[in-house]
C-alpha cells in the first residue's frame, strides 16, 4: 500500500478507503467484495506475502479494478465460474506484473478492451447452462469452446483472486454499492490530487457522471441492507436435526437505526429536514423498527425515538458549530447496538477517525464528507 501510494497514488488511496479482513482464501492471495453496502479488501498473509513486491501492486491494481466496474454484483443470472473468468479478462489487460497464472484475452483468441458481458457472450456456449454454480459444460464439443493459442478453457481456468467473496455481494442492491464506490473513487482523487490513470480514466468518468437516482431510493436501499437478524420459534417451519418433535427457527430482520440531525445553521432547512423525516418516516412504517434520532450540533441537544407505528419526528432549531463524534459516541452506548447510522449534515466538523457502523452521510447540495468511511448520498430538494 505504502509502495502504491507512492507510485500509484490513485490505487493506494482507494485501498485505505476498503475495510481490511485477513482470512483463509482457499489458495487465493486476495479478494475484495461489497458486504451489506461496505467493500471488503480480504487478504491471505500467506499467499500474498509469496508474491513478488511487483505482483502484490498488479493483484492489489487488479482488486480495484473489480470495484470500479462492480464485477461481483452483476453475475446474476449468470454461471457463475465463466462469469468470473471473464471478468478477469476484461481488466488484466494494461496491468503489468501480473503473476504468470493470470488470464488474458488472447488465451480465448479474444480482443482485448471488451466489457466482462463481451467476453462471456462470446465464451459462453447460447444454450440452457443447467446449474450456475457450476464451472463449465461437460467435455462435449469442448474443442470448440477452447480458443488458439495456449489452450485454456474456462470450465480449466481459475481467477487470479478470489471469486468466492462475490456471493457475499448479493446482500447489498447494485445502486447502493454503486454509490459506495462512487464516494471511495471520490475521495480517492482528493487524494491524488486529481490524478486518475489513463486505464482507469474512462470508467471513473462514468462513475463520476450525475446519477440519476432519487435519494430516497438509496436510502431505502441503505436502510434494507441494515436491520439485525432475530430468531423465533416456528412450528410452520420443521427443524433441521428434529423434525417436529420440537419447532423450527425463522429469522426475523428487525430494523434498529440511529439518526443524527445536525442542528447547525448549515442544515437549517424546513423542506430539507421534513423531506428527510417524511421518508424516514414511511420506511419504517413498513418495518418492525426502532428509530432512535439525536439532534445535535456541538453536543447531542434531544433524542426522540419511535417505531413502525405513525408518528411524528419533530424539529428542533439548535444552531451552533458541529462536531459529529458525539452522535456516534451515542452509539457505542446502545443496547441493542444500532444496525446503522443515519446522519443528515453537511459535513464541517470534525468525526470519528474509524467507526465500526455502518454509516450513510446524507449531505447537503454543498457539503462535504467529513470522514473516509462511509456511504455518501447528497439530498437536493
Amino acid at each position: 500500500m505504502v509502495r502504491l501510494l507512492r507510485e500509484r497514488p490513485f490505487y493506494g488511496h482507494f485501498i485505505l478507503n476498503l475495510r481490511r479482513e485477513l482470512r483463509p482464501l482457499d489458495g487465493k492471495a486476495a479478494g475484495v467484495t461489497v458486504r451489506d453496502g461496505i467493500p471488503i479488501l480480504a487478504v491471505d498473509p500467506g499467499y500474498f506475502e509469496a508474491l513478488q513486491p511487483a505482483q502484490q501492486r498488479a493483484l492489489l491494481e487488479h482488486l480495484v479494478k473489480h470495484l470500479l466496474h462492480l464485477h461481483p454484483l452483476r453475475r446474476k443470472g449468470r454461471n457463475r465460474h465463466d462469469w468470473d473468468i471473464c471478468c478477469d479478462l476484461a481488466i488484466n489487460p494494461g496491468i503489468t506484473d501480473l503473476p504468470d497464472d493470470a488470464l488474458f484475452p488472447k488465451n480465448y483468441d479474444a480482443p482485448d478492451g471488451q466489457a466482462a458481458e463481451e467476453y462471456y457472450e462470446r465464451l459462453v456456449p447460447p444454450f440452457d447452462t443447467g446449474n450456475l454454480d457450476g464451472s463449465g459444460y461437460g467435455d462435449a464439443d469442448r474443442s470448440e469452446r477452447v480458443a488458439a493459442g495456449d489452450g485454456k478453457g474456462t470450465e480449466s481456468a481459475t481467477t487470479l483472486d478470489s471469486h468466492e467473496l462475490w456471493s457475499e455481494a448479493d446482500s447489498t442492491p447494485l445502486l447502493l454499492a454503486e454509490e459506495t464506490v462512487r464516494a471511495i473513487t471520490r475521495d480517492s482523487l482528493r487524494g491524488s490530487d486529481g490524478e486518475t490513470p489513463a486505464e482507469l480514466r474512462t470508467v471513473v468518468e462514468a462513475l463520476l457522471r450525475p446519477p440519476l437516482i432519487p435519494w430516497r431510493q438509496i436510502l431505502r436501499q441503505f436502510i434494507a441492507t441494515a436491520g439485525r437478524t432475530g430468531r423465533k420459534s416456528s412450528w410452520m417451519r420443521e427443524h433441521r436435526r428434529f423434525e417436529h418433535t420440537t419447532p423450527g427457527v425463522r429469522k426475523r430482520r428487525r430494523l434498529n437505526l440511529l439518526v443524527g440531525i445536525d442542528v447547525s445553521d448549515s442544515t437549517n432547512s424546513a423542506d430539507l429536514r421534513e423531506a428527510f423525516a417524511g421518508e424516514l418516516l414511511r420506511i419504517a412504517a413498513g418495518r418492525d423498527a426502532s428509530v432512535t434520532v439525536l439532534y445535535a450540533n456541538s453536543r447531542i441537544q434531544r433524542i426522540t425515538t419511535f417505531n413502525s407505528a405513525p408518528g411524528v419526528v419533530e424539529c428542533y432549531d439548535g444552531g451552533g458549530f458541529t462536531d459529529l463524534r458525539p452522535v456516534f459516541d451515542y452509539a457505542k452506548t446502545m443496547h441493542p447496538l444500532p444496525a446503522a447510522v443515519i446522519y443528515l449534515t453537511d459535513g464541517i466538523g470534525p468525526a470519528p477517525e474509524t467507526m465500526e457502523f455502518p454509516t450513510l452521510w446524507v449531505l447537503t447540495a454543498a457539503g462535504e464528507k467529513p470522514a473516509p468511511w462511509g456511504v455518501e448520498l447528497r439530498m437536493e430538494i
